[in-house]
């Protein structure tokens, strides 16, 4: 079950980074470590960084897959940016937070929410 739930994770982040680059994003890192937190995908479209949690469930009867981007979740991935932009020396104009909401459907599709600008940096 465990190596189940991993594939299905990759398969939504890949959804997810392809999907940001058919909109103009440039994926610069995938599943990287920063002060301690994973970021999902980290892309940019001109001086904007993007940090993208992604989040990928098997259908809405636990809630909708954004749902899981709770507060502590929120803190911890505004902690991962800042450790991440420190290291890589960039100094963008502007940075948001998106959640990515993959769901497998049971047909085999899948459907992606992209909520842009999901949260900021105070939470």
């Amino acid at each position: 079950m465990r190596d189940d739930r991993r594939a299905l994770g990759a398969e939504g982040e890949a959804r997810a980074a392809a999907h940001l680059e058919r909109r103009g994003y440039r994926v610069i890192d995938r599943n990287v470590r920063a002060g301690g937190v994973e970021l999902d995908l980290v892309a940019t479209r001109a001086r904007l960084v993007v940090f993208v949690e992604v989040k990928t469930r098997r259908g809405r009867r636990h809630g909708p897959a954004e749902d899981a981007v709770d507060a502590l979740k929120r803190a911890r991935l505004v902690r991962g940016a800042a450790a991440w932009l420190r290291s890589h020396d960039v100094r963008p104009s502007r940075v948001r937070f998106d959640v990515i909401a993959v769901e497998a459907r049971p047909n085999g599709e899948f459907a992606l929410r992209h909520l842009e600008g999901a949260f900021d940096a105070g939470g």
